[in-house]
């Protein structure tokens, strides 16, 4: 039986990228740095989970000759362009210039009338999580949520499991209760890892990633509905069983 539905943030709630790339090249030039990244670097580099460890990884892509002992003060510049960018992100989210993805706003309230969890799974910071939330769904958008987990308290990012290794644990669901909700290929081999059937709705960033172990591929949410997910979480389980008895 369906008794969750775990949400990353992200390309999956909200296309939000194209303004997180324009919130980290607003942080480089406010740090003095004559980092550019365009579109195509940008989808690139999202193969690094977490923008903290993007950063750092472009850093010693572009400084190969870091030495140890300058290590302390490029983690000090990462945290501050870091800090920069998400306080120009959370101001643009307030100013409207991201929404939630189609069919988001309808599912969280089908799964409510029905008594479906909902919970969030992603790598991103607290704040931006909040600035998001608040803005599409009021100030009260944190009781809608029966479990939050994020970059604070999973240091091992995705592709590792931890988030919804820790998501579940919060729900006491099994994996077979529940449902992801990814955009990429390292979502979704973070949540197949802890057992999760998964959807995917990919944005422009990420459509060329592999998704064969998907449950559904579809681009957005919208027109699908509570019936249709859990016809699909249940003929996935009733197929794993099957294969089961077979072997």
């Amino acid at each position: 039986m369906l008794r969750a539905l775990i949400f990353d943030v992200d390309g999956t709630l909200a296309d939000t990228e194209s303004v997180h790339r324009a919130a980290f090249n607003h942080a480089f030039k406010e740090t003095g740095l004559d980092w550019q990244w365009d579109e195509a670097l940008y989808t690139e580099l999202l193969d690094i989970s977490g923008g903290k460890e993007r950063v750092l990884h472009y850093w010693k892509r572009v400084n190969p000759d870091v030495k140890a002992i300058e290590a302390q003060a490029v983690q000090d510049t990462v945290n501050r362009i870091h800090e920069l960018k998400t306080a120009y992100y959370e101001a643009a989210v307030n100013n409207g210039e991201v929404a939630l993805r189609p069919g988001v706003l309808t599912l969280f309230e089908e799964a409510a009338a029905e008594g479906i969890l909902l919970a969030i799974a992603t790598t991103t910071s607290p704040v931006n999580i909040a600035a998001l939330l608040r803005r599409a769904m009021g100030p009260d958008w944190r009781h809608a949520f029966a479990a939050i987990g994020d970059g604070t308290t999973a240091p091992l990012k995705k592709p590792h499991p931890m988030v919804y290794e820790q998501i579940l644990q919060l729900l006491r669901l099994d994996a077979s209760e529940c449902l992801a909700f990814e955009d990429s290929g390292n979502g979704l081999k973070a949540a197949t890892l802890a057992g999760l059937a998964t959807v995917i709705t990919p944005t422009q960033f990420t459509r060329h990633h592999d998704f064969t172990r998907a449950l559904h591929v579809v681009p957005d949410l919208g027109g699908v509905h509570l019936a249709d997910l859990k016809n699909w979480h249940q003929s996935h389980w009733s197929g794993e069983r099957l294969l089961t008895v077979d072997q």
